[in-house]
């Protein structure tokens, strides 16, 4: 069987459910995302998962995304990789999208980018590194990273543009499966949340 790539975004922080651009800040966890990722690892390690054995798993070195990770029981069989590090957002970090629209009308990342910080290009180059990783595996493998990025993983799995992610909306600790569809890469699932109804 070709090698799929599980992709969980970490979970909730105050950043982002106030709605912030959070790149490179290094905000923790919630209470309720730490909640999130339990939910998630409980998910994760019952079937048809099973605790996914003999799967690589890999994680954003930034806390949150580590976080999520050790409380989903991962920590130990995790390896950082700074490739899953969040989209840099230069002089947008910690801006919420009203606060950006207010200053630069009409503005949309996946189009437009950011001042001072990470390319369309740059950012896209991160992405093709995880396909490229995750499609050479012998087996699945799982991330725990941020939405933008998983975001831009998903484009590029699908070998479509970056702006293809403006149209994929993903939530804190949800959890997506890359995977192919008659030879073809496919989105198996995409910004799963069930878990999180306890």
């Amino acid at each position: 069987m070709a090698p799929r790539i599980l992709l969980a975004r970490h979970g909730q922080t105050a950043w982002s459910l106030a709605g912030k651009h959070t790149g490179r800040t290094d905000v923790p966890l919630l209470e309720e995302g730490r909640r999130g990722a339990k939910l998630l690892g409980e998910r994760l390690h019952r079937p048809p998962l099973d605790g996914l054995p003999g799967v690589e798993v890999r994680t954003s070195p930034l806390a949150r995304a580590r976080e999520t990770c050790e409380l989903a029981g991962f920590g130990e069989r995790a390896s950082t990789w700074d490739t899953l590090v969040e989209w840099d957002y230069g002089g947008y970090e910690g801006m919420t999208p009203d606060e950006i629209q207010a200053v630069n009308p009409g503005w949309l990342i996946w189009r437009d980018g950011v001042p001072g910080g990470e390319t369309l290009a740059e950012v896209t180059a991160r992405a093709d590194e995880v396909v490229a990783w995750a499609r050479e595996a012998d087996r699945d493998v799982l991330v725990f990273a941020h939405g933008h990025m998983l975001r831009s993983i998903g484009a590029r799995w699908l070998g479509l543009p970056l702006d293809f992610a403006a149209r994929i909306r993903l939530n804190p600790t949800s959890l997506s499966v890359l995977g192919w569809a008659y030879g073809e890469p496919a989105i198996e699932s995409w910004n799963d949340t069930g878990h999180l109804a306890g």
